[in-house]
């Protein structure tokens, strides 16, 4: 199996029409966050009326101006994803003091436009992010009434573009890329904790200017949400964490980067992601086995036998799983707009 990786260096809006019609099977994004104050120079560049809503302290139409600028990208969606097809973005809320200290509700914003797009909203997922500060509280400290809860959760939510996606009868692909039970009990639940995972960028500056989320994030989306060889879409790229992510589970991958700094430090990541791959689908296999051992153990065998490994699985359609890692990948196109990379993969 090979797949393609393609990083455009440019506006996710201006990008879209060169992107066919139904070629995009899944979004993964995190798109910046309105009203987070790294990302106030950026949004102001594109929009001056930001800027200028920002300096008269006009916090509410500041924060609808922003999401227009991210509408841009979100109108562009209802014609690239397939019928059926999944998008998932990961915001935050943020908190601002401008004349007054108050929670901006991008989770809200952004489901309102998608919404508005034709997309149907489907349940989400709560996340808890890593933090190192010991302080839980934002405010007046001990005294009542000004202190606030402290914002460790972010939202992924979840869209579909029409009805649920069709594939033939006994497609390979689609059993080859079905989760294992306990995976499935686990990764659907609506709320995510990913113990030590931090986003590892080697570049610090580059970290700082993404807000990148762990690997493990869109990995799992990536296998609960698409099959071997689709198209995963992260329009709003960053250091290119989604399109890792892809090539780590056997799917392609589009990228769209403003900053073609950011889109550079890409070589580095793919080099990685053979090692990476192989290590990662081991663990994921060696943990069915433990589950396997632990389940045994309180007297209670699973029905099955999987196809291609030696253990069995609890569902008839678990049989037929099949992980794949990256073999290989390579650099075929570097120019100042463009990027692109192949994977090949083979089973483990």
């Amino acid at each position: 199996m090979q797949t393609e990786h393609v990083v455009h260096v440019a506006d996710a809006r201006e990008t879209a029409p060169a992107l066919g019609t139904d070629s995009v099977d899944l979004v993964v994004t995190s798109p910046p966050y309105p009203m987070v104050e790294m990302w106030d120079d950026s949004f102001a560049a594109q929009d001056p009326r930001i800027g200028e809503a920002l300096d008269a302290s006009d916090g509410d139409r500041a924060f609808e101006l922003m999401h227009d600028l991210l509408d841009g990208v979100w109108a562009t969606l209802p014609r690239v994803v397939r019928p059926g097809g999944i998008v998932v973005v990961n915001v935050g809320p943020a908190t601002r003091t401008l004349d007054d200290f108050q929670q901006y509700p991008n989770h809200e914003a952004v489901t309102r436009r998608l919404r508005a797009h034709g997309f149907q909203s489907l349940p989400g997922v709560l996340w808890r992010k890593p933090t190192n500060s010991a302080a839980k509280f934002m405010g007046s400290g001990m005294l009542p009434t000004n202190a606030y809860p402290t914002l460790e959760h972010e939202h992924l939510l979840v869209f579909r573009n029409g009805s649920t996606r069709s594939f033939p009868p006994g497609e390979d692909r689609r059993y080859e890329s079905a989760y294992f039970w306990e995976e499935r009990n686990r990764w659907f639940s609506d709320l995510w904790e990913f113990a030590g995972e931090r986003q590892a960028l080697g570049d610090e500056g580059a970290r700082d200017r993404s807000g990148a989320f762990p690997l493990a994030l869109p990995l799992r989306l990536v296998r609960m949400f698409s099959v071997h060889g689709d198209t995963v879409l992260d329009p709003f790229w960053g250091t290119g964490t989604t399109s890792l992510a892809a090539m780590v589970a056997g799917r392609a991958s589009v990228g769209v980067e403003r900053d073609p700094d950011l889109a550079a430090t890409f070589d580095e990541r793919a080099g990685e992601a053979p090692a990476l791959s192989a290590s990662l689908a081991r663990e994921r296999l060696d943990r069915h086995r433990e589950f396997v051992t632990e389940r045994r153990a309180d007297g209670d065998e699973p029905a099955y036998e999987a196809e291609h490994y030696d253990f069995p699985v609890v569902t008839k359609q678990e049989r037929r799983i099949r992980l794949y890692e990256a073999t290989d990948v390579t650099r075929e196109t570097a120019t100042a707009d463009r990027r692109r990379y192949v994977a090949r993969h083979e089973p483990v």
